[in-house]
């Protein structure tokens, strides 16, 4: 479906409620769409909707096949917030190509977008649909990186990818994500997606300023399913430095605190990205401030950008398959984040 790019649209924010979902909600109406609230908790739903009583909302199982048709009802489009995306997934995007409307998430499990584009490549294609999972910080974001790096070419010789945090006050649905998700996970070496080595390796990667030298651990997630899409790539590799995965993996980790009043925390990221191509390294930077807050504008973005037609191809896409990535990250920097490209 194409909309003109001003015109206003219903579109479903499922897990609107949750940590993420708030962000979403908040950045469609501030871009002037009109989102329908819609998640698992109807309690949770109508406490939100009272605080919008402008907005409709409406409860869905992620089983209920009737339910979740009628909460796509009248949308144009679906953003799916609402983890563990490995078994949520596969019933929202069924329920986007029976609706005929795109469908987008903020999934950083590596198996959930194995597995949607694996089961719903063609059908999407065949019934017109674009859904592009992993259209948020982990996933689409150093996806995007890369792919603009790379300056029009599909082929490198190597990619890694570093994401540096001050600290990461988890969500409930990132812990619930983390225990759920028990698949190995893979990287891309020899030109094939390759179990990660047991342990994960770590190595030393100079971040820019604040974050400057420090340990790094493998630790890949979406993005390396996403690049292997698109790119023909002998080596893709992820690293996060330890503080974080300390923070996520301690219990006692307290969850995330607004520092201001959009709700987003005082966490600062930094997504380092080097592509070599050719015996060239080019470089990707993007940094900002909260994990969670930053994947709104890029799923908005992205939405926004497949309703008025600026997206390349139907199907189940990668980011930078689907969008100019040196112009779709241009159009959010440095509002939602800054991007550079050091030489």
């Amino acid at each position: 479906m194409k909309l003109d790019a001003c015109a206003p649209g219903r579109i479903a924010v499922y897990g609107a409620y949750g940590h993420t979902g708030r962000f979403v909600v908040a950045e469609l109406l501030r871009r002037g769409w009109t989102p329908v609230l819609c998640g698992r908790d109807a309690d949770q739903l109508q406490a939100m909707a009272a605080d919008l009583p402008e907005l409709d909302w409406k409860a869905a199982a992620i089983d209920d096949a009737a339910a979740l048709d009628r909460a796509l009802q009248g949308t144009v489009g679906v953003i799916h917030c609402a983890g563990p995306f490995l078994d949520t997934g596969a019933p929202l995007l069924q329920a986007a190509l029976r609706a005929g409307v795109p469908y987008l998430d903020c999934c950083a499990e590596q198996r959930a977008v194995l597995d949607l584009a694996r089961d719903y490549d063609a059908p999407a294609r065949a019934a017109g649909v674009v859904a592009v999972p992993a259209m948020a910080f982990f996933g689409g974001l150093a996806d995007l990186l890369a792919t603009a790096a790379l300056q029009g070419a599909s082929d490198a010789e190597r990619i890694d990818v570093a994401v540096g945090l001050d600290s990461w006050h988890a969500t409930t649905g990132t812990r619930l994500t983390g225990q759920r998700n028990q698949w190995p996970r893979v990287v891309v070496s020899g030109g094939q997606l390759t179990p990660l080595a047991s342990p994960p390796p770590q190595r030393l990667w100079s971040f820019p300023p604040p974050f400057g030298e420090q340990e790094a651990l493998a630790l890949p997630l979406s993005e390396t399913v996403t690049l292997s899409r698109h790119l023909h790539c002998d080596e893709v590799h992820s690293y996060m430095n330890l503080a974080p995965v300390r923070d996520v993996r301690d219990p006692d980790t307290p969850l995330p605190q607004a520092a201001d009043a959009s709700g987003r925390s005082a966490q600062r990221f930094v997504v380092d990205v080097r592509v070599q191509r050719q015996g060239r390294v080019r470089r990707a930077l993007a940094q900002g401030r909260d994990i969670y807050a930053v994947s709104a504008p890029l799923l908005v973005e992205a939405m926004e950008r497949v309703l008025d037609g600026r997206v390349r191809g139907r199907g189940v896409l990668s980011p930078g398959a689907a969008f100019d990535a040196r112009d779709f990250l241009a159009c959010l920097s440095p509002n939602a984040f800054s991007v550079s490209y050091p030489t």
